[in-house]
């Protein structure tokens, strides 16, 4: 089906980038928040970055005019009933998003689609709300969604071939880059980003490092262009900690670090102070540390048929400019390397050695 039409359903920071992207792409977009305002500051905000966009050189005043006049505020989710697609991108709160679902699917038309945007939950259970699940997937946008090229697109246990196909023409139509993933809780780039986050946090909460230096280190153990702490300020650590709970069907590996939960849950921001000079003895303990816990998530995803390794590799690359990609890493450093680095997770974790662990060496090769 042709998509001309689409709903976004929360106008928050995912929500309204999600907007800008898609009106600027010559989509009608309709925007709804129930908070006060929040509609109106996404349009403003897509309109100043369209601004920007001309000022730069990349549109014509023409074209921010266009893409301005594509954004439209709607108060009440009848105004979703001709759109051809509906976004939810409210909070990660399994209980908001299937009542918020609930509500989108007995107003829009029985053959529009319905995605969500959760960056974490299994789309299988979100569809549970849905009627006739098989027109429901998932759409998760990276951060920025203005500007992050890479959406993944997630096939719930009864999506249809019909909705994947479409969900693909969307995303490749607006400009984005679509990464297919099998429904497992993180999909898969979060299933490992969230993880290296959590481990960065450990290792403060070990008092092996501050933030600063773990930033640091992130750059030289993965080519980071933006270390773990910055990132999570970026998106604002509450979001990173609701993330990593929402993994915890995962297994104890994935639970929260004790200060990862005291920043989240006060709604901080992480101090990162200007790292000074790190000795190579401990900068090699730090990037073990991050790469252990990198990689661990990468190879059980693997088992798990999430992804494959390219898929993951140009996740890092794409979404989260990793220089060094965990696949084309690992093959780099060898089996008995990675193996060294994941005994002492599954260890303490209890969990399996991945099967994919045989594979390393040769996984970006195929």
């Amino acid at each position: 089906m042709g998509i001309s039409r689409v709903g976004i359903v929360g106008a928050g920071t995912m929500g309204g980038g999600i907007a800008t992207a898609t009106a600027q792409a010559g989509v009608d977009v309709v925007l709804i928040d129930a908070r006060a305002g929040v509609a109106q500051a996404a349009v403003d905000q897509a309109r100043a970055f369209y601004a920007k966009a001309v000022g730069r050189g990349r549109l014509t005043q023409e074209q921010a005019d266009e893409a301005g006049r594509r954004l439209q505020i709607t108060s009440g989710l009848d105004g979703l009933a001709d759109c051809d697609l509906v976004v939810e991108a409210v909070f990660e709160d399994m209980a908001l998003k299937t009542d918020v679902l609930a509500k989108i699917a007995a107003v829009v038309r029985p053959d529009a689609l319905i995605a969500t945007n959760t960056s974490c939950l299994r789309v299988s259970e979100l569809a549970q709300a849905v009627p006739m699940s098989g027109r429901f997937l998932g759409l998760h946008y990276f951060s920025p969604a203005q500007v992050n090229p890479i959406v993944e697109v997630v096939r719930g246990d009864a999506t249809t071939d019909a909705t994947v196909q479409a969900g693909l023409a969307f995303t490749r139509g607006t400009g984005k880059e679509p990464l297919v993933c099998k429904d497992q809780w993180g999909f898969c780039i979060n299933r490992f980003f969230c993880p290296y986050t959590n481990e960065a946090a450990r290792l403060v909460d070990e008092g092996l490092a501050a933030p600063g230096e773990i930033d640091l280190a992130a750059k030289e153990a993965l080519g980071a262009a933006a270390g773990p702490f910055m990132v999570m300020n970026l998106v604002k650590p509450r979001i990173a900690l609701h993330a990593i709970r929402n993994l915890a069907p995962l297994g104890a590996f994935y639970v929260p670090a004790r200060s990862m939960a005291v920043t989240g849950d006060a709604e901080a921001s992480w101090t990162i102070d200007p790292p000074g000079d790190i000795d190579p003895e401990r900068m090699a303990v730090l990037c073990d540390r991050l790469r252990g816990a990198t990689f661990l998530p990468v190879l059980q995803e693997l088992d798990e048929g999430v992804a494959g390794p390219d898929e993951v590799d140009h996740g890092a690359r794409a979404a989260l400019k990793f220089a060094k990609p965990p696949c084309a890493l690992m093959d780099e450093l060898g089996r008995a390397e990675v193996e060294r680095l994941l005994q002492p997770l599954c260890q303490q974790y209890g969990v399996p050695v991945p099967r994919a662990l045989d594979r390393v060496g040769s996984l970006t090769r195929n």
